[in-house]
């Protein structure tokens, strides 16, 4: 898809189009007071480009401008491809939703879960039940994050080296058989919490398949789907087109380049991991949202089963419950009221209690430095906004993309 090129009057689609110029007036002013050092936005319905926009730089500090071709970390919204890579094995009959973890990581099998006590002298009691595949996918396994900093089982991960990356050295089955020492905050089931669960989904993967993670999405993925910019490293000859990574000052939210952490993914990492680690482009992941709004299927390419796809993107909470019954009031790539989870990512539930436009069904998922994407089946909307900001939810963003789509929809 030609990202340059529009080729299409957007009230054909619906669409206003002097209110899809209120999206890029508004992100301008990201640019003009330092918020963001650049950002890159792509719309899509039925299947076709109604707006393709970007301002800022690539490289604000090196004066470099923003191109089409620039390529992004996108972070956690590394979890829906792994998520994608974990059902078409499903679709193989290679695992069940119910099978045990164990069955593939027998580490698993042994895990102890958080009653009590200290981060020094905690108390444990055996799993009730084990974690279940489906929990890696929904995360509700009781695995964390070490960056959450909300509970001691966190601390137990910093101290095992989870914190904002994996112990050194360490290969994913290293990663996975570490994080099997440590405890769960929760019986496998009763809560929803964001976890390193796609990265062992992503173990998974590797033992089903016999391939590296980071083999298996390319042979199986990305070069099916002509993803040709999208891989756990920036090889040196494209390192020209990788976007400097920014953190946000804590006292002014402005931009600050993170330059020794934005130089990590020059080199493929130690442990390919299915939670996040990816590098892609605009025309790359617009691809991969397209299949999914194609319901498993880009071009001439099927990856997924219509069913299948549907199935992933229902809410798979127990109850039907949102995030705010079901889970933990923590950082997520998600609002929780209103909201559910799938098997991909989060599904809305209830717009209204979302405060959001959208439709009932959208689905999608977000990035660390402040990356998301989303597909609205009803209206037939494709969305993927692209930036560099960490953490995520350090301005709305997010919320704000889909407000200002959703009014210059007319029709």
């Amino acid at each position: 898809m030609n990202l340059t090129e529009i080729g299409v009057d957007p009230t054909e689609l619906g669409f206003d189009p002097a209110r899809l110029n209120r999206i890029d007036d508004h992100f301008a002013r990201y640019i003009a007071d330092g918020r963001l050092a650049g950002w890159q936005f792509a719309l899509t319905r039925a299947g076709r480009l109604v707006h393709s926009s970007g301002q800022g730089f690539r490289d604000r500090e090196a004066g470099a401008p923003l191109t089409p071709d620039t390529i992004w970390r996108i972070f956690s919204m590394t979890k829906p491809i792994t998520s994608v890579a974990a059902m078409m094995l499903w679709e193989e009959g290679a695992f069940e939703l119910k099978d045990p973890v164990s069955r593939f990581i027998p580490e698993f099998a042994e895990m102890r879960v958080w009653r009590g006590g200290s981060v020094n002298r905690p108390e444990l009691e055996p799993l009730m039940d084990p974690i279940a595949m489906w929990h890696l996918m929904t995360h509700t396994s009781g695995l964390t994050y070490g960056f959450m900093y909300a509970h001691p089982v966190d601390e137990l991960y910093r101290r095992a080296g989870f914190e904002w990356g994996t112990p050194p050295d360490t290969d994913l089955a290293g990663v996975c058989s570490r994080i099997a020492t440590l405890p769960l905050l929760f019986q496998p089931g009763a809560e929803w919490n964001y976890s390193m669960a796609i990265d062992v989904l992503g173990r998974v993967v590797e033992v089903i398949s016999g391939q590296t993670l980071d083999e298996f999405l390319r042979t199986r993925i990305f070069e099916p789907l002509g993803m040709v910019d999208t891989g756990f490293s920036v090889p040196e000859a494209d390192a020209g087109r990788l976007a400097a990574l920014y953190g946000a000052h804590p006292a002014t939210g402005l931009a600050v380049p993170m330059a020794v952490a934005g130089r990590a993914v020059l080199q493929p990492p130690p442990a390919f991991l299915g939670g996040g680690g990816l590098v892609s482009t605009m025309a790359d992941y617009l691809r991969f949202a397209g299949m999914l709004r194609g319901e498993g299927q880009l071009d001439d390419v099927r990856l997924l089963a219509p069913r299948t796809v549907r199935y992933m993107t229902q809410n798979h909470l127990p109850g039907d419950a949102d995030l705010t019954e079901y889970g933990r009031a923590l950082f997520s790539e998600t609002t929780f009221d209103g909201v559910g989870f799938g098997l991909l990512g989060s599904v809305t539930l209830d717009p209204v209690t979302a405060k959001t436009a959208s439709s009932v069904g959208d689905f999608g998922w977000g990035g660390a430095a402040s990356t998301f994407f989303w597909v609205d089946p009803v209206e037939d909307i494709t969305g993927v906004f692209m930036t560099q900001l960490m953490p995520s939810n350090t301005h709305p963003i997010r919320s704000q993309i889909k407000q200002l789509t959703y009014q210059a929809l007319v029709d």
